[in-house]
């Protein structure tokens, strides 16, 4: 079992964030990939280069981006971040550079830009796959010029920015397709930085799981002390489409409707108990930390164990049958693999 505080101690150490700032404050990763982005966004943060960040969707990219620039020269200066792909074109424009009064219907006052708002310090074009290709030109010559031009307007704004932009898209096929400017692709990939998903660091939920349990039991006032090993065991093995995204989420939902205790197998959505079960436990991965090859020798069993009861309705006659074993050594690995059928 994890506890709230079993774990709360490799949590808040698990970024590089105790030399000077608390850039990485929120950011959990004590995986190698993890490990290996927090190194690089030390080495580039004060470079002032571009940043390109790549990921699905739920990865973290804001938490990164907003690390790049607490660690910069930057820190004391804005940070502004805007998501290209949740505002519609026709306003996207006005958000980035600003208008002035009368520019068009509803323009009934002059308005900032977020360039201009960031002017100083690091603007996060967050999602800018998403962006039209005219607004893509106007982002290449801010890139190359500093300056830019008010919606409806003709005077020349210089900005002292970095740049950081974020997308779950491939660029590079979005190039090859047409959908994206190929000059601005070069532009915005000086530093490439690509965040893994959480399928590909599976090592990293207990401690997510033990951050947002202490930081929910804090602001919702629970009192929920820990996951019972069944439960996480599940919660390992299922695909995070939705990534830490979905873990947050999901760990809110079952704090705070257990409120106190321990959270065990049946607080788990149904849906998620029954898929580890229909994928009689996933076929370990070699990542690379290694793998225990004993470990993967039980689990390949335990697999197929599970496998042959399923296939016979439970019926350990049977299922010793299919596996070529004796009745008395199949019980004897069902009660060490602590089996059981999914309600």
């Amino acid at each position: 079992m994890i506890d709230g505080n079993g774990l709360a101690g490799a949590v808040e150490d698990s970024a590089p964030s105790s030399n000077g700032n608390e850039a990485f404050k929120g950011i959990v990763g004590e995986s190698s990939q993890m490990q290996e982005i927090f190194r690089l966004v030390e080495r580039v943060a004060d470079s002032d280069s571009t940043i390109l960040i790549n990921g699905e969707t739920g990865t973290g990219k804001g938490l990164i981006a907003h690390a790049i620039h607490k660690r910069s020269y930057r820190r004391e200066e804005p940070f502004v971040s805007i998501n290209c792909g949740a505002i519609p074109e026709n306003l996207l424009e006005s958000e980035l550079f600003g208008h002035i009064k009368g520019a068009f219907t509803g323009a009934t006052a002059n308005k900032v830009g977020k360039f201009e708002a960031a002017d100083g310090g690091t603007i996060f074009l967050d999602e800018i796959g998403d962006m039209s290709q005219d607004l893509q030109v106007k982002i290449l010559k801010v890139l190359e010029e500093r300056c830019f031009e008010p919606v409806g307007g003709c005077k020349t704004i210089k900005v002292n920015v970095r740049i950081v932009a974020a997308t779950h898209r491939d660029l590079e096929e979005e190039v090859q397709k047409g959908n994206f400017r190929e000059d601005l692709f070069y532009r915005l990939f000086v530093i490439p930085i690509k965040l893994p998903a959480l399928r590909d660091r599976r090592s990293d939920i207990p401690h997510f799981v033990a951050h947002f349990m202490n930081g929910l039991n804090r602001g919702k006032k629970t009192r929920v002390n820990g996951i019972s090993d069944e439960a996480l065991d599940v919660m390992m093995r299922h695909a995070w489409p939705g990534n830490v995204r979905e873990l947050a989420n999901l760990m809110e939902r079952l704090v705070v409707i257990k409120g106190d205790g321990e959270i065990d197998i049946h607080d788990l959505p149904p849906k998620m108990r029954q898929e580890t079960h229909n994928a009689c436990f996933a076929a370990p991965e070699i990542t690379s930390d290694g793998l225990c090859l004993n470990t993967a020798v039980s689990e390949f069993e335990k697999r197929l164990i599970y496998q042959s009861l399923e296939k016979t309705k439970w019926v350990k006659n049977r299922a010793a049958k299919l596996l070529h074993v004796k009745r008395t050594t199949l019980v004897e690995k069902i009660k060490r693999y602590e089996l059981q059928k999914c309600a």
